[in-house]
Protein backbone atom coordinates (compact mmCIF):
# COMPACT_ATOMS: atom_id res chain seq x y z
CA UNK A 1 0.00 0.00 0.00
CA UNK A 2 1.23 3.32 -0.75
CA UNK A 3 2.27 5.60 2.20
CA UNK A 4 0.26 8.90 1.60
CA UNK A 5 2.81 11.55 3.19
CA UNK A 6 4.94 9.84 0.90
CA UNK A 7 2.20 10.08 -2.31
CA UNK A 8 2.39 14.09 -1.26
CA UNK A 9 5.96 14.51 -0.90
CA UNK A 10 6.58 16.49 -4.18
CA UNK A 11 3.22 18.61 -2.89
CA UNK A 12 2.54 19.76 0.79
CA UNK A 13 3.20 18.05 4.19
CA UNK A 14 0.11 15.34 5.15
CA UNK A 15 -0.97 15.91 8.99
CA UNK A 16 -3.14 14.52 11.60
CA UNK A 17 -4.08 15.91 14.86
CA UNK A 18 -3.36 14.01 17.50
CA UNK A 19 -4.06 13.09 21.28
CA UNK A 20 -2.40 11.11 24.16
CA UNK A 21 -4.61 8.15 23.09
CA UNK A 22 -4.36 8.51 19.32
CA UNK A 23 -0.39 8.37 19.37
CA UNK A 24 -0.85 5.28 20.88
CA UNK A 25 -3.73 3.84 19.56
CA UNK A 26 -2.86 4.66 15.77
CA UNK A 27 0.77 4.69 16.47
CA UNK A 28 1.61 2.70 13.03
CA UNK A 29 -1.00 4.80 10.74
CA UNK A 30 0.55 7.75 11.88
CA UNK A 31 4.54 6.41 11.44
CA UNK A 32 3.19 5.42 7.99
CA UNK A 33 1.04 8.22 6.69
CA UNK A 34 1.95 11.30 7.83
CA UNK A 35 5.05 13.49 8.68
CA UNK A 36 3.50 15.80 10.48
CA UNK A 37 1.46 16.02 13.43
CA UNK A 38 -0.62 19.21 15.33
CA UNK A 39 -1.61 18.82 18.76
CA UNK A 40 -5.83 18.21 18.38
CA UNK A 41 -6.21 20.02 22.45
CA UNK A 42 -3.35 19.33 24.06
CA UNK A 43 -1.51 22.99 23.44
CA UNK A 44 -4.50 24.86 24.12
CA UNK A 45 -4.75 27.46 26.75
CA UNK A 46 -6.98 25.95 28.96
CA UNK A 47 -4.45 22.36 28.73
CA UNK A 48 -1.50 23.92 29.41
CA UNK A 49 -2.33 27.13 31.45
CA UNK A 50 -5.03 26.38 33.82
CA UNK A 51 -4.05 28.58 36.51
CA UNK A 52 -1.54 32.05 36.74
CA UNK A 53 1.44 30.48 38.20
CA UNK A 54 0.85 26.95 37.03
CA UNK A 55 1.59 25.05 33.25
CA UNK A 56 0.64 21.32 32.73
CA UNK A 57 2.90 20.32 29.91
CA UNK A 58 2.70 16.80 30.27
CA UNK A 59 0.37 15.63 27.70
CA UNK A 60 2.07 18.63 25.17
CA UNK A 61 5.60 17.28 25.64
CA UNK A 62 4.41 13.85 25.24
CA UNK A 63 3.24 14.33 21.76
CA UNK A 64 6.78 16.20 21.01
CA UNK A 65 7.60 13.83 22.40
CA UNK A 66 6.41 11.25 19.71
CA UNK A 67 6.73 13.64 17.11
CA UNK A 68 10.40 14.09 18.07
CA UNK A 69 11.20 10.88 18.24
CA UNK A 70 9.42 9.39 14.84
CA UNK A 71 10.99 12.26 12.69
CA UNK A 72 7.55 14.12 11.94
CA UNK A 73 6.98 18.10 11.76
CA UNK A 74 4.54 19.55 14.14
CA UNK A 75 2.43 22.41 14.22
CA UNK A 76 1.45 24.00 17.70
CA UNK A 77 -2.39 25.21 17.89
CA UNK A 78 -3.11 27.11 19.52
CA UNK A 79 -2.10 30.41 21.32
CA UNK A 80 -5.11 33.10 21.61
CA UNK A 81 -8.55 32.13 20.53
CA UNK A 82 -11.90 32.72 22.40
CA UNK A 83 -12.31 29.12 23.56
CA UNK A 84 -10.74 26.46 25.06
CA UNK A 85 -9.38 29.88 27.47
CA UNK A 86 -9.31 29.42 31.52
CA UNK A 87 -11.55 31.87 32.86
CA UNK A 88 -8.60 33.66 34.99
CA UNK A 89 -6.88 35.22 32.04
CA UNK A 90 -9.91 37.95 31.77
CA UNK A 91 -10.39 38.50 35.98
CA UNK A 92 -8.73 41.63 37.62
CA UNK A 93 -8.85 42.34 41.25
CA UNK A 94 -12.28 42.25 43.39
CA UNK A 95 -14.00 40.37 40.59
CA UNK A 96 -13.45 43.10 37.99
CA UNK A 97 -12.49 42.17 34.40
CA UNK A 98 -8.60 42.37 33.94
CA UNK A 99 -7.48 45.87 32.36
CA UNK A 100 -6.06 45.78 28.76
CA UNK A 101 -2.55 45.65 30.69
CA UNK A 102 -3.37 43.11 32.54
CA UNK A 103 -4.72 40.64 29.53
CA UNK A 104 -1.35 41.84 27.57
CA UNK A 105 0.83 40.75 30.08
CA UNK A 106 -0.72 37.79 30.65
CA UNK A 107 -0.86 37.00 26.31
CA UNK A 108 2.52 37.87 26.32
CA UNK A 109 3.68 35.54 29.49
CA UNK A 110 1.93 32.78 27.70
CA UNK A 111 3.25 33.22 24.63
CA UNK A 112 6.73 33.27 25.82
CA UNK A 113 6.32 30.35 28.27
CA UNK A 114 4.47 28.22 25.44
CA UNK A 115 6.16 28.96 22.32
CA UNK A 116 9.77 29.75 24.44
CA UNK A 117 9.06 25.94 25.32
CA UNK A 118 8.92 23.99 21.88
CA UNK A 119 11.04 26.87 20.35
CA UNK A 120 12.83 25.00 17.51
CA UNK A 121 10.74 22.05 17.24
CA UNK A 122 7.10 23.36 16.14
CA UNK A 123 7.98 24.86 12.91
CA UNK A 124 5.06 26.79 13.05
CA UNK A 125 1.81 28.37 15.30
CA UNK A 126 -1.84 29.08 14.79
CA UNK A 127 -1.16 32.27 16.63
CA UNK A 128 -4.91 33.53 16.72
CA UNK A 129 -7.85 31.28 15.95
CA UNK A 130 -11.56 31.83 14.84
CA UNK A 131 -11.68 36.08 15.88
CA UNK A 132 -13.65 36.78 12.48
CA UNK A 133 -17.42 36.29 12.88
CA UNK A 134 -20.09 34.40 11.14
CA UNK A 135 -23.06 36.74 10.78
CA UNK A 136 -22.32 38.68 7.75
CA UNK A 137 -22.61 42.21 8.85
CA UNK A 138 -20.35 41.73 11.87
CA UNK A 139 -16.09 41.96 11.10
CA UNK A 140 -15.07 40.87 14.28
CA UNK A 141 -15.70 38.37 16.99
CA UNK A 142 -17.42 40.35 20.31
CA UNK A 143 -14.91 38.01 22.33
CA UNK A 144 -13.40 38.73 25.88
CA UNK A 145 -10.24 39.56 24.08
CA UNK A 146 -11.93 42.09 21.76
CA UNK A 147 -14.09 43.48 24.68
CA UNK A 148 -10.98 44.10 27.28
CA UNK A 149 -8.44 44.64 24.90
CA UNK A 150 -9.07 46.16 21.46
CA UNK A 151 -8.58 45.08 18.09
CA UNK A 152 -5.14 45.07 18.44
CA UNK A 153 -5.22 42.16 20.42
CA UNK A 154 -4.60 40.21 17.16
CA UNK A 155 -1.94 42.08 16.10
CA UNK A 156 -0.70 42.04 19.57
CA UNK A 157 -0.58 38.15 19.48
CA UNK A 158 1.38 37.85 16.55
CA UNK A 159 4.45 40.13 17.68
CA UNK A 160 4.79 38.53 21.04
CA UNK A 161 4.79 35.26 19.18
CA UNK A 162 7.69 36.24 16.75
CA UNK A 163 9.72 37.75 19.30
CA UNK A 164 9.28 34.15 21.43
CA UNK A 165 10.86 32.59 18.24
CA UNK A 166 11.36 34.31 15.34
CA UNK A 167 11.79 31.16 12.94
CA UNK A 168 8.44 29.98 13.56
CA UNK A 169 5.78 30.40 10.96
CA UNK A 170 2.59 31.97 11.98
CA UNK A 171 -0.69 31.49 10.63
CA UNK A 172 -4.20 32.90 11.36
CA UNK A 173 -6.67 29.99 11.46
CA UNK A 174 -10.58 29.65 10.54
CA UNK A 175 -13.63 28.07 9.44
CA UNK A 176 -16.02 28.81 7.29
CA UNK A 177 -13.27 29.97 5.39
CA UNK A 178 -14.64 29.41 1.99
CA UNK A 179 -17.64 31.43 2.09
CA UNK A 180 -17.27 34.41 -0.11
CA UNK A 181 -18.39 37.03 2.89
CA UNK A 182 -16.67 35.20 5.96
CA UNK A 183 -13.53 34.66 3.43
CA UNK A 184 -13.47 38.20 2.59
CA UNK A 185 -13.58 39.40 6.18
CA UNK A 186 -10.51 37.34 6.91
CA UNK A 187 -8.59 39.10 3.54
CA UNK A 188 -9.16 42.41 5.26
CA UNK A 189 -8.19 41.01 8.63
CA UNK A 190 -5.15 39.35 6.85
CA UNK A 191 -4.27 42.66 5.04
CA UNK A 192 -4.93 45.13 7.82
CA UNK A 193 -2.07 42.91 10.09
CA UNK A 194 -0.12 43.62 6.50
CA UNK A 195 -0.24 46.89 6.40
CA UNK A 196 0.97 47.47 9.87
CA UNK A 197 4.12 45.62 9.10
CA UNK A 198 2.53 42.59 11.62
CA UNK A 199 4.60 39.62 11.62
CA UNK A 200 1.96 36.79 9.43
CA UNK A 201 3.26 34.69 7.57
CA UNK A 202 0.36 32.25 6.53
CA UNK A 203 -3.26 31.84 6.55
CA UNK A 204 -4.75 28.73 8.01
CA UNK A 205 -8.01 26.99 6.25
CA UNK A 206 -9.44 24.62 8.59
CA UNK A 207 -11.24 22.60 5.96
CA UNK A 208 -14.41 20.95 7.99
CA UNK A 209 -16.55 20.21 5.06
CA UNK A 210 -19.35 17.95 4.08
CA UNK A 211 -20.31 15.91 0.96
CA UNK A 212 -22.30 18.47 -0.40
CA UNK A 213 -20.47 21.92 0.41
CA UNK A 214 -18.42 24.18 0.05
CA UNK A 215 -17.84 23.40 -3.39
CA UNK A 216 -15.08 22.97 -5.48
CA UNK A 217 -15.40 26.57 -7.51
CA UNK A 218 -15.59 28.02 -4.18
CA UNK A 219 -12.58 26.32 -2.60
CA UNK A 220 -10.69 27.43 -5.79
CA UNK A 221 -11.80 31.04 -5.25
CA UNK A 222 -10.98 30.93 -1.59
CA UNK A 223 -7.31 29.57 -2.54
CA UNK A 224 -6.86 32.18 -4.97
CA UNK A 225 -7.95 35.09 -2.91
CA UNK A 226 -5.78 34.28 0.26
CA UNK A 227 -2.95 33.54 -1.64
CA UNK A 228 -2.92 37.18 -3.32
CA UNK A 229 -2.06 38.27 -0.01
CA UNK A 230 1.10 36.61 -0.76
CA UNK A 231 1.38 34.29 2.37
CA UNK A 232 1.24 30.82 2.18
CA UNK A 233 -1.34 28.45 2.58
CA UNK A 234 -2.43 25.39 5.24
CA UNK A 235 -5.92 22.91 4.87
CA UNK A 236 -4.91 22.53 9.32
CA UNK A 237 -8.34 20.53 10.09
CA UNK A 238 -9.80 18.91 7.41
CA UNK A 239 -12.54 16.34 7.71
CA UNK A 240 -15.77 15.85 5.23
CA UNK A 241 -18.80 15.13 7.01
CA UNK A 242 -20.84 12.70 5.67
CA UNK A 243 -23.44 14.68 6.97
CA UNK A 244 -24.72 17.83 6.39
CA UNK A 245 -24.96 20.47 9.05
CA UNK A 246 -28.80 20.65 9.30
CA UNK A 247 -28.91 16.58 8.97
CA UNK A 248 -29.58 15.71 12.24
CA UNK A 249 -30.44 11.84 12.09
CA UNK A 250 -29.24 9.39 14.28
CA UNK A 251 -30.41 5.82 12.90
CA UNK A 252 -27.27 4.91 11.21
CA UNK A 253 -24.76 2.53 13.28
CA UNK A 254 -22.39 2.37 9.52
CA UNK A 255 -22.09 5.01 6.33
CA UNK A 256 -24.04 3.96 3.70
CA UNK A 257 -22.66 2.73 0.14
CA UNK A 258 -23.79 6.42 -1.54
CA UNK A 259 -22.29 8.22 1.53
CA UNK A 260 -18.69 6.25 1.02
CA UNK A 261 -18.59 7.26 -2.77
CA UNK A 262 -20.05 10.54 -2.89
CA UNK A 263 -16.86 10.73 -0.20
CA UNK A 264 -14.12 9.50 -2.60
CA UNK A 265 -15.27 11.72 -5.16
CA UNK A 266 -15.15 14.77 -2.78
CA UNK A 267 -11.71 13.57 -1.56
CA UNK A 268 -10.43 13.16 -4.90
CA UNK A 269 -11.87 16.46 -6.27
CA UNK A 270 -10.42 18.74 -3.41
CA UNK A 271 -7.45 16.91 -3.80
CA UNK A 272 -6.76 17.51 -6.95
CA UNK A 273 -7.69 20.82 -6.33
CA UNK A 274 -5.20 20.53 -3.51
CA UNK A 275 -2.33 19.67 -5.87
CA UNK A 276 -2.98 22.50 -8.77
CA UNK A 277 -1.94 25.11 -6.04
CA UNK A 278 1.00 23.54 -4.45
CA UNK A 279 2.86 26.49 -5.23
CA UNK A 280 1.05 27.81 -2.23
CA UNK A 281 -0.20 25.57 -0.30
CA UNK A 282 2.53 24.15 1.99
CA UNK A 283 0.62 21.18 4.47
CA UNK A 284 -3.09 19.70 4.56
CA UNK A 285 -3.88 18.06 8.39
CA UNK A 286 -6.67 16.24 8.83
CA UNK A 287 -8.05 17.13 12.01
CA UNK A 288 -8.13 13.12 13.22
CA UNK A 289 -6.31 10.16 12.27
CA UNK A 290 -8.88 7.11 11.68
CA UNK A 291 -12.71 6.85 12.37
CA UNK A 292 -12.37 4.76 16.30
CA UNK A 293 -12.11 8.26 16.97
CA UNK A 294 -13.22 11.52 15.58
CA UNK A 295 -14.52 14.70 16.89
CA UNK A 296 -17.66 15.17 14.79
CA UNK A 297 -18.69 12.71 17.05
CA UNK A 298 -21.60 13.33 19.01
CA UNK A 299 -21.16 16.58 17.66
CA UNK A 300 -23.25 18.40 16.59
CA UNK A 301 -25.82 15.69 16.93
CA UNK A 302 -25.18 13.61 20.49
CA UNK A 303 -24.96 10.22 20.06
CA UNK A 304 -23.98 10.15 16.34
CA UNK A 305 -20.89 8.75 14.76
CA UNK A 306 -19.13 10.18 11.82
CA UNK A 307 -16.78 8.73 9.59
CA UNK A 308 -15.34 11.78 7.95
CA UNK A 309 -11.35 10.57 6.93
CA UNK A 310 -9.53 8.33 5.01
CA UNK A 311 -8.85 5.31 7.49
CA UNK A 312 -12.12 3.63 8.53
CA UNK A 313 -12.55 2.50 12.41
CA UNK A 314 -10.16 -1.05 12.04
CA UNK A 315 -7.35 1.60 11.01
CA UNK A 316 -7.90 0.14 6.97
CA UNK A 317 -7.92 2.55 3.95
CA UNK A 318 -11.26 3.07 2.46
CA UNK A 319 -11.95 3.91 -0.60
CA UNK A 320 -11.24 8.11 -0.27
CA UNK A 321 -7.84 6.99 0.40
CA UNK A 322 -7.66 5.12 -2.74
CA UNK A 323 -8.60 8.39 -4.77
CA UNK A 324 -6.50 10.71 -2.98
CA UNK A 325 -3.27 8.28 -3.26
CA UNK A 326 -4.13 6.90 -7.12
CA UNK A 327 -2.98 10.18 -9.69
CA UNK A 328 -0.93 10.65 -12.37
CA UNK A 329 1.44 13.00 -11.42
Amino acid sequence: MKRLWEVYKDYFDIGAAVNLATIKGSEKLLQTHFNSITAENDMKFVSVHPEENRYTFEAADKLMDFATANGKKMRGHTLVWHNQTTDWVFEGANGQPATREQLLARMKSHIDTVVGRYKGKIYGWDVVNEVIEDKSDIWLRDSRWLQQVGEDFIAKAFQFAHEADPNAVLFYNDYNECNPIKRDKIIKLVQSLQAQDVPIHGIGLQGHWSLKGPSIEDIREAIEKYAATGLQLQVTELDISVFDHEDRRTDLTAPTAEMLEKQAERYDQIFQLFREYKDVITAVTFWGVAEDYTWLDDFPVRGRKNWPFVFDEKHEPKESFYRITDFAK
